[in-house]
């Protein structure tokens, strides 16, 4: 659980690193918009990395990660000037994301072993 929590560790970073990136250095509005939105959910589901490791849900940590490089990486990519077609792989970790609280709900209503 340790390697999954540093790398969320690593991702928040850069979710923090695009979001000021995209707050003072950028000029396109379309791109600061993409900044935005990808760091605030990189961000957001950094922190249910570690949500999802105080519950012991061993299985969400790298779903949502694999979320955040999906749908986050996408996002700053394109805003650096990567191909539009990116766009297509957002909705691919949108899901992960949902697959990723689906698990965390899961683990939480799932009955406690005796």
């Amino acid at each position: 659980m340790n390697a999954w929590l540093g790398v969320a560790s690593i991702l928040g970073l850069a979710c923090v690193g695009f979001g000021a990136f995209g707050a003072h250095g950028v000029a396109d509005p379309k791109a600061q918009e993409w900044l935005r939105t990808g760091a605030l959910y990189g961000f957001v589901h950094v922190l249910a990395v570690f949500a999802a490791a105080w519950l012991g849900a061993r299985l969400a940590p790298p779903v949502f990660l694999a979320g955040v490089v999906l749908f986050s990486g996408s996002l700053f990519a394109m805003a650096l000037g990567g191909p539009r077609m990116l766009g297509a792989v957002t909705p691919l970790g949108g899901l992960a994301f949902m697959v990723g609280w689906a698990i965390l709900a899961w683990t939480a209503f799932r009955p406690a072993a005796t």
